[in-house]
């Protein structure tokens, strides 16, 4: 479950700091707090899915890494927690602060649908546009209830739908040469 809160109130990244260290997780997108609960079981297995296959491609190739949850904190109004990534080496040397945290775009970024309104608007909406205006080359939308994937790539300076997979389809992509894995193996 996500909420919104925004009573007029524009948020900061030093905000967080004030916030309880209860289990909940916050995000900041262009000044509005989300707030939500540990998602769904299957939700995490498919967190863990996509790093699994992202990470072992990583590992054969050597041209970068994924993370679960990792901490971007693109400006004092745009600090996000998503749920996979990808980073190239070269992206990974230079945009991490002193408190481990990614200051900029890595090349792509997965989010994991919860169920609710909110969790949907903030990942559709708040987060495709975040995503997009900071450089961001992929954003994969998966949907573990469906068993479908929204792939979003740059295209005229700004993340597009490309393609929608299902669980007979295959996921690749230009970012990662030689990267497929049958969508069905990622839920």
């Amino acid at each position: 479950m996500s909420q919104a809160v925004n009573e007029g109130v524009r948020w900061t990244t030093a905000d967080l700091e004030l916030l309880p260290d209860n289990g909940t997780r916050y995000e900041i997108i262009d000044g509005e707090l989300f707030m939500s609960r540990s998602p769904h079981l299957s939700h995490q297995g498919t967190c863990g899915n996509f790093h699994f296959e992202l990470q072992t491609w990583s590992q054969a190739t050597k041209l970068g890494k994924a993370f679960i949850n990792p901490g971007i904190i693109f400006s004092d109004a745009d600090n996000v927690e998503p749920d996979v990534i990808w980073i190239s080496n070269e992206k990974l040397a230079t945009l991490v602060d002193e408190s481990g945290h990614l200051t900029g775009a890595p090349e792509l970024i997965v989010e994991v649908l919860s169920a609710g309104k909110e969790n949907e608007r903030r990942d559709r909406e708040a987060k495709l546009k975040l995503y997009s205006a900071r450089g961001v080359q992929e954003y994969w939308i998966a949907d573990w209830r469906l068993q479908k994937i929204e792939v979003y790539r740059r295209e005229s300076a700004k993340l597009q739908l490309v393609e929608t997979l299902f669980s007979n389809d295959e996921l690749s992509s230009p970012l990662l040469p030689g990267f497929s894995c049958p969508v069905s193996r990622l839920f």
